[in-house]
Formats: C-alpha cells, structure tokens, sequence
C-alpha cells in the first residue's frame, strides 16, 4: 500500500478555512492535502501549530509567479500586528539581532549584505574543495559499526554537512567542535507560554555567545574565508553588528539542518522505491539527475518564509490584506502534475525538472551548488560503501520533526551487510 493510498485526497469543497497544517499525519505524507488545496485553487489561507495564520501559495505556476512578485517584501517590519502578535516568537533584543539576515530583506539591502557571501559558494569553489569534502564523507562511515544496524543521522547525516560548511565558511577545528546542533532548533515556534519556552531561550542565549566567540576569533586570527571577510567588512562599517551576527546565525542554522534532512528525505525516497535505489546503487553515474529528482520529489525546504503585501492586493484572484504573511509551499509546487507528469512517481530520467527546492527568484538559495554538492557525495559514499543498505524500521515509525519549515528526521535506523 502506498502512502497515497494510506491518506486518500479528500473532496477539495471540504478543505476547513483555515486548513490546519498540524498533526502527524500531515508532517508524514503532505502530499495529499498539497493535491487537495491544489485542485481548489492556488491560494488558501492556512493555520500552524503556534496560531499563526498564513495565505498559503500551492501551485507551480503560482509558486514561481509569487517567488519573483516584487510587491512581495521579506522584511518583518512589513507584518501586521495580527502576524506580529504571534510569529515574531524570538525575543528581544535577540530578534533585532540575528533575525536581519538575507532572508527577512529586501533590495536594495538584500542586493548589498548577499554580495558579501556569493563568492564563497560558488560552483567552481565547490568543485575545487570536492576531495576535502570527500574525505569528510568517508571519514564518518569508516567510524560507522562494520555490521549494520546504524542511526544514519547521529552517525553522519548530522555530522556531514556541518564540517563541509565548516571548511567553506572558514570555521576552525575548536569553534567547529563546540558547536550545538540543538542551536538550530531555535528557527522553530515555541510561543511565550509553551512549556519548552526557558530550553528555547536557553539555546537562543548558547547561540549567541557561541556568535560572539566565533566574531572574536576571526577578529583575532584573520584568515582569506568568508567569515573573516564579514567580521572586516563590520569593521569597515559595511555591515551593522546586527547584520553580521545574523548572517553568521543564518550560515551556522540555514547551512546545515537543511542539508541534514535532506539526506534523510533522499534515503527515505530511496527506501520506499528500492527498484531505484538498487539502480542508481549499480549506476552512481546517475547521482546528479537522481539528486534532481529527489530534490523535487520530497524536499527538505518544504515551505519558504514569511512574505508580505505593503497594501492589501490580488494573489492569484485572493484578497490578502497588507501585512498578512503569505508563504509559498515549495513541496506542493514540486508535485503539480500540471508541471510534472506523474508527479508522485521517483523518476531519475525526468526532463526537463525545473524544480523549485532552492527557490526561485532574488532569493534563490546561495548555497545550492554545495547542498547539490553534499547530496551527491553523501548518497554515492553511502550507497558504495554499505552494500544492503535498508531501513530497519517499519515506514509508519519514521519520526518526523515537528519543524513547521522543513522535514526530516532525527533518527534513521538502518541495517547493511557490511561497512566496505
């Protein structure tokens, strides 16, 4: 039985308003409720876990046209109070802080601060650290049991992306160390009253001091990589205080987690479609089309961030008034068989594959030519290396994270026969 079959599309003139984006068996398998928002329209207003109220954005065609909408500004001094009031969950002064990185700006400050880091993801920068990140992936499966069974996430898809951007940004061996991979949980909504409040302000505070640390050093101990290139354009007063930590905190948070889940979303992918697993395991020349196509079929940046309207105005024959967020599903536009023949099929010969996992526009994601780069080492070294390698949980027990941005997972229990 198919996860399709499991979660039937319900009739789309049934869809509540808002549709809550909560629950289990939402974060699982979207994929039905994305279809059944879909086949009624392109635009639906939509409620998270922490109360917020959203106009969410479905379609390929409306996806891309509201990802290059300039009436559409990222800046969160454009949210209402009704948004404010529940969204803006990073206290002060912390959100005044860290929260003034590329993705919460517009132009023509977007166009200045992204100028600063373009340089140092760039494909053929990538491709010349290749072999360093290599030996990275390798590394962290010769520390893996020889024998099956294994947690893929403890064991490397939560060690893997974090050196590699250690070795792009410039981050030292004991700065690299000391890092909290819990930190990164700070990007997801604990209100005031949730009970998990004082952990999250706990991680907030070890973030920020750990930022200070790595701003010192650099400051300390120049070196020609981009996280010293941003502590002397502060010191040239190109960049605010503000503007640097946040951009430091969107390196540390934005450049790994991601990249973590997507390794599990492939591998999941992957085990659910063994005739394509035991393909690109016997043809690694297939990595960068399958890496493509695993990125369209479930990808870990399931939705963007906040947008807003100055004004009330028209999306897609919807009135959203000004300051209302408005966030664009990447994952229901990557399965709109409008764009996509067959779209709930894993097809690695799809062509063309124009999908929109890193983004589309302004905003497209600076560090996707590493992210492809990560994928297509982790998944060739990991299919090479632990031949028979499947999952040793029943599908329904993956645990998925609660995050409302992303998807993935914290454990990913697996067996193979052998560590080569």
């Amino acid at each position: 039985m198919t996860l399709q079959e499991q979660h039937p599309v319900a009739d789309p003139d049934t869809l509540p308003d808002p549709v809550p984006l909560t629950g289990c068996p939402y974060k699982s398998n979207p994929y039905p409720l994305y279809e059944q928002m879909r086949e009624a329209g392109p635009v639906h207003r939509v409620l998270f876990p922490s109360g917020v109220q959203a106009w969410l954005v479905t379609g390929y065609d409306a996806a891309h046209a509201a990802l290059n909408d300039d009436r559409l500004g990222k800046d969160h001094d454009r949210g209402n109070d009704r948004w404010r009031a529940r969204a803006s969950i990073m206290p002060e002064p912390q959100h005044s802080q860290l929260q003034v990185h590329l993705l919460h700006q517009d132009p023509p400050k977007h166009t200045r601060m992204r100028r600063f880091v373009t340089d140092a993801f760039t494909p053929r920068r990538i491709e010349q650290l290749r072999p360093r990140f290599q030996e990275l992936a390798d590394a962290l499966v010769d520390a893996l049991p020889e024998h099956g069974p294994a947690d893929l996430v403890t064991g490397f898809a939560a060690h893997f992306p974090f050196q590699v951007l250690a070795e792009v940004i410039g981050l030292p061996k004991e700065l690299a160390a000391r890092f909290d991979r819990d930190w990164g949980k700070v990007v997801q909504p604990v209100g005031p009253t949730d009970p998990g409040r004082p952990l999250y302000e706990a991680r907030l505070h070890g973030l920020q001091s750990y930022i200070a640390d790595v701003v010192a050093h650099k400051r300390e101990h120049w070196d020609d990589d981009l996280l010293s290139r941003l502590v002397v354009a502060r010191d040239r007063r190109e960049l605010s205080q503000e503007e640097l930590d946040s951009m430091i905190f969107q390196l540390l948070v934005a450049g790994q987690e991601p990249v973590t889940n997507q390794i599990t979303t492939a591998l999941i992918a992957l085990f659910r479609n063994p005739d394509q697993l035991a393909r690109l395991r016997g043809n690694p020349d297939l990595l960068p089309r399958a890496v493509e196509e695993l990125l369209r079929y479930d990808s870990a940046f399931e939705l963007t961030t906040w947008r807003f309207f100055d004004e009330d105005s028209d999306l897609h024959g919807t009135r959203v008034p000004g300051g209302d967020s408005v966030i664009v599903s990447l994952c229901a536009a990557n399965r709109d068989p409008r764009r996509f023949p067959d779209p709930d099929i894993l097809d690695f010969d799809r062509s063309p594959n124009s999908h929109l996992a890193f983004g589309h526009g302004i905003h497209f994601c600076p560090g996707a030519a590493l992210a492809r780069a990560e994928l297509r080492l982790a998944l060739g070294v990991l299919l090479a290396r632990l031949p028979g390698l499947h999952l040793v949980i029943r599908d329904e027990d993956i645990e998925w994270i609660p995050a409302v941005l992303g998807r993935g997972t914290n454990h990913l229990p697996v067996g193979y026969e052998r560590r080569l």
